[in-house]
This record gives structure tokens, C-alpha cells and sequence, in this order.
């Protein structure tokens, strides 16, 4: 992923859903991107391991209900993602 991709810059200032390696989902709206870092602003970090519900069911319920922030500012590493899309592009 290119820090110039025309892509993220499709995304910023939209919330957004991103997919990690570990199990961890990160929800939040894309403020900024460089080289190493994707920065989200009133996100969510989830760690999968604290919770009964699936990585897809949790996602669905932040479409429906709106994020629910745990922290102001994070920056997710880029070499981790796996996948991210724009919360409003999730299925309900």
C-alpha cells in the first residue's frame, strides 16, 4: 500500500472498518496515512479475544449502532492490515 494511493484517499475523513493479522478490528475515521501508519481518529480497537462475538457480527453491530470510541487518536501499522473498507460499504 502506497502513502499516495488514491485509494485511501478515497477513504479519509470516512469511518472505516480495518482487518488485521492478530485478532484485533479497528473501527474508526481515516484522519491521515504515511508510509508505516493509517491514523484513526474516535476509534475503536477491539481485541476479539474479550468477546463472544465474531469478527463480522461485531462489525455489523458498529454499522448499526455507530462506533463506540476507546480512544482519540490511534495509528494502526500498515504492514499488519489485512483488509479495510468504509463502515457503510458493511452488509447488514
Amino acid at each position: 500500500m502506497s502513502y499516495s494511493d488514491s485509494t485511501l484517499e478515497q477513504l479519509r475523513g470516512r469511518e472505516i472498518v480495518i482487518d488485521v493479522a492478530p485478532p484485533y478490528v479497528y473501527l474508526g475515521k481515516l484522519t491521515g496515512y504515511d508510509e508505516k501508519y493509517l491514523i484513526l481518529e474516535q476509534a475503536d480497537v477491539h481485541d476479539l479475544r474479550d468477546t463472544t462475538k465474531s469478527r463480522e457480527i461485531y462489525v455489523v453491530d458498529a454499522r448499526r449502532l455507530g462506533i463506540r470510541a476507546n480512544r482519540e487518536k490511534v495509528f494502526v501499522r500498515i504492514g499488519e492490515i489485512v483488509s479495510l473498507s468504509a463502515l457503510e460499504d458493511v452488509i447488514v
